[in-house]
């Protein structure tokens, strides 16, 4: 199976229909990401096509989408600024999370790398964003039509020719360029950055690259494209480019399903568990859009690809209890400030147990032990110990389970 790419459409934040595509790896996704193309361009450009392919030959999904008023997006350019360009790159996190899931990698290139920048704050689920040959500042992009700027100030609109075409260009985008703290919005990200500049570009100066990684705080990260140029109109820069942002991206984006698995999925509410073929107990845990594996580890002749049946418990157990508590004191505005919840299970004699029922052979136990942070009261404490016991998972584990089994068809076999 090949990386495959389909064409989409959502709505923009103004209304229009905007032209997408979507690039998708042949197995599940290990993440998504969604990237911005430069000032006039659009998602078919060769940066953005190449960088979007290769990386998901690497198993990241990508959504890529012309800007309102360019190339297939309904709307009007003349309308439109750099302000609604980050609107746009929102409404595009909104869609992907709808029909996939939100995007953890924000990747921009030329002025749509300030647009990533300044729409990082709004997509909270974003952890890394990467720019490439970005402008510090969207004003410098006012440089491609400097002979016509005195028209628009005078008359308040001019047509310019930029890469061939001819664009109207208000002075309300002028305005709107100006008013912008780029400087503000990369000190504020708190997010992984990864900034990738040619030294060479004659469009968006080396300078440039600087003054972002000056303003950022760390984790942050500088790759310099050599010769490359503005466009990166080379397939192996292009291919370069994708390399390095999928190897860096990866410390941020979390491990998930290798790159070309394909495991099964699930509808919501649902859980789907299903041989990998990797060894002799590794599963695939398919629960609503999220993969997991479940296995044994290696001692029990597993592989110790992912966490073992009763980790699954466990987690479940501790996750209903931490939420229950977080809840709880969110309606009570008590001063939680954090929860821990470590558990561990083990068999032990009925006897040894002198709350059990059971008086003979062996019974479970869990261990639980809950720390709460914050300056809570000895009466809230024990009030929060007291809600632990209320979690809709412990409650379920106390109360009687009816499991129902059956068999269902294999595909093409007609077996009942």
């Amino acid at each position: 199976m090949t990386p495959s790419s389909e064409k989409v459409t959502f709505t923009g934040a103004a209304g229009a229909t905007l032209a997408a595509r979507l690039d998708l790896p042949a197995g599940r996704p290990r993440a998504f990401a969604l990237f911005a193309h430069c000032f006039t361009c659009s998602k078919d450009t060769l940066a953005s096509s190449r960088i979007a392919g290769a990386l998901a030959g690497r198993g990241i999904g990508v959504l890529r989408f012309d800007f309102t008023g360019l190339g297939g997006s309904e709307g009007d350019f003349a309308n439109t600024n750099f302000s609604s360009n980050v609107a746009d790159l929102v409404a595009a996190a909104r869609f992907l999370a709808g029909a996939h899931e939100a995007p953890r990698l924000l990747i921009g290139h030329s002025l749509g790398g300030a647009a990533v920048l300044a729409a990082a704050g709004r997509i909270p689920e974003a952890r890394a964003v990467i720019t490439i040959n970005a402008p510090c500042d969207p004003e410098h992009v006012a440089q491609s039509f400097q002979a016509e700027l005195g028209e628009i100030e005078r008359t308040g609109e001019a047509e310019v020719r930029l890469a061939g075409r001819v664009f109207r260009i208000r002075k309300q985008f002028l305005d709107d360029i100006a008013g912008q703290r780029m400087s503000e919005a990369v000190a504020g990200l708190r997010k992984a950055l990864l900034v990738l500049h040619a030294p060479r570009d004659d469009i968006v100066g080396i300078d440039n690259a600087t003054r972002i990684f000056t303003a950022a705080k760390h984790p942050k990260s500088f790759v310099s494209l050599d010769d490359a140029d503005h466009l990166l109109s080379r397939r192996e820069d292009a291919e370069y480019v994708a390399e390095v942002a999928a190897a860096w991206a990866s410390r941020y984006l979390g491990e998930g399903p290798p790159v070309g698995a394909a495991g099964p999925r699930a509808a919501e509410g649902r859980v789907v568990v299903e041989d990998s073929g990797e060894g002799k107990f590794t599963q695939w845990v398919a629960a609503g859009r999220h993969l997991m594996r479940a296995d044994e580890p290696r001692s029990f002749g597993g592989n110790d690809l992912g966490p073992a049946p009763y980790d699954f418990l466990l987690a479940a157990l501790g996750a209903c209890t931490a939420m229950t508590l977080r809840m709880y004191a969110v309606r009570k505005s008590w001063p939680l400030e954090k929860v821990r919840v470590e558990l561990r299970h083990e068999k032990i004699h009925a006897a040894d147990c002198e709350t059990c029922e059971t008086v003979e052979g062996m019974v479970d136990r869990i261990w639980r032990d809950i720390r709460v942070d914050g300056p809570l009261d000895a009466g809230q404490r024990a009030r929060l110990m007291e809600i632990a016991d209320k979690c809709p998972v412990h409650r379920t584990l106390h109360a009687e389970i009816d499991v129902v089994t059956k068999e269902i068809a294999q595909p093409g076999t007609g077996a009942q």
